[in-house]
């Protein structure tokens, strides 16, 4: 308990740019490493064919799903362990810890049971063309062995996030990913198993994770795992609600607008699916770190908001968004000029590299904007503001992203689905604005009100 006391006064305490780096160098490394995950394996696979990259792609969208559950209970729990622990109530924060690690444990296995009975239809709800199925279908049903595994890691990783432990979460997560990096190669081309070697290397770097990351729970600084703590009541599942329906709105619908943009793209052909595959993995790669920073910047928020340290919060937030933004900006520019050797690394078609290429120089223009977004996003989550996290992590994957996947091919064709994702990039700053200027005019408020009721209390 004194570990967490010291953790306590490092988060309200320390130079606020030393916290939040500290706090936010493990999480990136982790975002980063989960991206590698899939990376590899379309790195990897795209050295066998143009159907099996867009099989990738196509399956990716099912992997996003499977990990908005992981996300929403990790940061459903986290988020109140992270305030519970601010305000000093330790008991409840290892209660909560249990309870998120169980309910995503068992989500997970009934992902598994449903996705393997229904695997056909399952795989042709994703956006999978006939000539991409057989591949799809070999991906699929391995890739959902691991979906309680790699559910209840999310759920660990982004627990001891909030608890301000998150190098231990990083030790998991790296450890896998190294592992599916290597054995990618060995089950693809030496084994000759194909698109299904890849997923086989992806379920194995999941269960190592899982297994690294629950033996970290019982280490003296982290909150341990116990089935006597799993006490499941409506409070708690409100709890996790709270802090976790905007992560399941960000995650949930990155999942029905990979979707949606495997059926638009498949009207222009197998390399449009795979280019497109292409772009998001390179889009999530970058993202990752900015995720990562803003995932750091949360421990910070959560317990400072907790101990009612206002102004040192958004001090945090600015110095967070300046990171982020300065981090996308060298990243547009660099990406700008190198855009066809990128998507070349991965599939060496004329097709693709076209039409990734294009696609992916799109996106880059409006990439600076996202650092605000996210982190107003991750900001209003932590602080329970419910209702406007769900908005801000709806918003650049699904409110604005679904009704112009399907509206702008209408009129641009092929470019209307290469630039989709910019214009919901530009929707979603703008939308934020208006949100956080009403958030901190909030903020103001509740110290005001907090100050004054201290005043009374040390009156009386």
């Amino acid at each position: 308990m004194d570990n967490k006391y010291d953790n306590y006064t490092f988060l309200t305490q320390a130079p606020i740019d030393k916290v939040i780096l500290r706090m936010s160098l493990p999480t990136i490394v982790t975002m980063l490493v989960t991206s590698v995950y899939n990376m590899a394996d379309t790195f990897f696979v795209g050295r066998l064919n143009t159907q099996s990259t867009a099989a990738v792609g196509v399956v990716f969208s099912m992997m996003f799903f499977i990990q908005a559950l992981g996300f929403f209970f990790g940061n459903g729990s986290g988020n109140y362990i992270s305030r519970e622990l601010g305000a000093k109530r330790h008991k409840n924060a290892c209660k909560m810890a249990s309870n998120g690690f169980f309910y995503s444990f068992f989500f997970g296995i009934f992902m598994l049971i449903l996705g393997e009975i229904f695997l056909d239809p399952l795989c042709l709800l994703l956006g999978s063309t006939p000539t991409i199925l057989p591949y799809t279908k070999k991906f699929l049903e391995v890739i959902l062995i691991g979906a309680p595994f790699m559910t209840s890691s999310l759920t660990l990783n982004n627990q001891m996030r909030f608890q301000g432990n998150a190098t231990y979460a990083m030790y998991g997560m790296v450890t896998g990913a190294i592992l599916n990096c290597f054995l990618d190669p060995i089950f693809i081309f030496v084994f000759n198993l194909g698109v299904m070697g890849a997923a086989i290397s992806t379920v194995i770097g999941q269960i190592v994770s899982f297994f690294i990351l629950l033996r970290m729970t019982y280490h003296r600084e982290n909150i341990g795992i116990y089935w006597k703590n799993f006490t499941p009541t409506w409070q708690a599942a409100k709890e996790i609600f709270y802090g976790g329906s905007p992560s399941l709105s960000r995650q949930g619908l990155a999942c029905l607008s990979t979707v949606a943009l495997n059926y638009t793209a498949g009207f222009y052909g197998d390399a449009a699916i795979a280019a497109m595959s292409i772009v998001n993995r390179i889009s999530m790669l970058v993202m990752a770190a900015v995720i990562g920073l803003g995932q750091g910047f949360q421990p910070f928020c959560g317990f400072c908001y907790g101990a009612r340290l206002y102004t040192r919060l958004k001090k945090g937030y600015w110095f967070t968004v300046k990171v982020g933004t300065s981090f996308l900006v060298i990243v547009a520019v660099v990406g700008f000029a190198f855009s066809d050797n990128i998507i070349l690394l991965f599939r060496n078609d004329l097709d693709v590299i076209k039409i990734g290429t294009v696609a992916l120089r799109w996106q880059l223009i409006t990439y600076p904007l996202n650092a605000i977004v996210l982190c107003s996003n991750m900001m209003t989550q932590t602080c329970r503001k419910t209702l406007r996290a769900n908005i801000l992590a709806a918003a650049r994957q699904g409110l604005f992203f679904i009704p112009l996947i399907l509206s702008l091919p209408h009129f641009w064709g092929l470019l209307g689905i290469e630039m989709c994702q910019s214009w919901s990039d530009m929707l979603s700053f703008i939308l934020m604005v208006p949100i956080m200027t009403y958030t901190f005019r909030e903020f103001s408020r509740e110290e005001i009100v907090y100050k004054a009721k201290t005043v009374v209390r040390i009156d009386k």
